[in-house]
């Protein structure tokens, strides 16, 4: 029996190798990177890692962060913002909120407005539901999707969330004909639930800029990612407790070497949808805290990988917005 059971086990092994190699002829790894190997890529200005930091939801919350990372010298370089929908905020607010950007040379990642659970999409919203991840319905979600960003390109942003390959295809598309500057950079979501390296070659295909992976992967399996694609990867080092919970600062040093160019994400906090509000309460003082931890963040960096290299504030390949 025990010799049959050890037949079986190396024929199964033997069958996982073959697949894995028939899938290596098609651009993917042989399997995870359990030997973490340093990725042979880096930002265009030579850095690992950026700093991204989420939930910048209206003018004084972007105010208390610039004050905190020029008090503290610490460089943050991308925002992600109006995460409840950029339609929320007036024109007048959204100018000033570029013109601040502009100033103090942050990218920001402006989240469009319509999309799933703003209509009667509910489907989302219950257990089962949301297995089915966040898209945009029907042809009337992708008009707005476009709507609200080419009205937020005239308001000087460059830089997108998507949810989905559906966004994520009809936008490119659009700034392959012109319709959209092509200096537009275009970050798939955490919403869109990916996680191996096909996925991840499936959003690079589709135009993604940058893109942000599922938060609770292995390193092996980032490191496989990495060897896939070449586009940055949106790493959740912190993250809300609707999510998991976790905190990951001890390994982004490693994160720097096998996942270079990375950004690290930090995004604390009970939950998404109960904290991003434009009229939430304590976004300010929230701010300030995640700029306390990416300094944090880059100390680890700097102490347990010399090598690695941050980014200066204000790169040039940054979706800095226009004004």
């Amino acid at each position: 029996m025990l010799y049959t059971f050890r037949t079986v086990s190396i024929y199964g092994v033997f069958l996982l190798k073959k697949t894995a190699k028939m899938l290596a002829e098609i651009g993917l790894p042989e399997g995870d990177a359990f030997d973490l190997p340093d990725s042979k890529l880096a930002f265009p200005d030579g850095a690992n890692y950026r700093i991204e930091i989420s939930g910048v939801e209206k003018l004084s919350v972007l105010q208390a962060l610039v004050d905190e990372m020029e008090k503290r010298d610490i460089p943050v370089h991308r925002l992600i913002c109006t995460v409840m929908g950029a339609t929320l905020l007036s024109d007048r607010e959204l100018e000033e909120f570029a013109e601040l950007a502009h100033s103090t040379k942050l990218e920001v990642i402006m989240t469009p407005g319509p999309r799933a659970l703003w209509d009667i999409g509910r489907q989302i919203s219950t257990p089962e539901g949301a297995l089915s991840g966040m898209r945009y319905r029907g042809m009337k979600g992708l008009i707005e999707l476009v709507d609200e960003v080419l009205h937020l390109i005239d308001m000087g942003f460059r830089g997108f969330l998507v949810v989905g390959e559906c966004g994520l295809y009809a936008l490119n598309e659009l700034r392959k004909t012109g319709h959209i500057p092509k200096d537009t950079v275009f970050k798939v979501s955490i919403f869109s639930g990916h996680a191996n390296p096909a996925g991840a070659k499936l959003l690079e295909m589709l135009g993604a800029d940058t893109f942000n992976p599922v938060a609770d992967l292995t390193l092996p399996q980032l490191a496989s990612i990495r060897q896939a694609v070449k586009i940055p990867m949106d790493l959740h080092v912190y993250i809300f407790d609707t999510w998991g919970g976790f905190n990951r600062f001890y390994e982004t040093p490693e994160m720097s070497r096998v996942c270079s160019p990375c950004y690290f994400k930090i995004e604390p906090g009970v939950s998404c949808s109960s904290l991003y509000k434009p009229w939430g309460i304590g976004l300010e003082n929230l701010a300030r805290e995640k700029v306390t931890y990416a300094e944090r963040i880059i100390r680890l960096v700097e102490e347990n990988w010399p090598k690695g290299r941050v980014s200066k504030r204000g790169a040039s390949d940054l979706a800095i917005p226009k004004i």
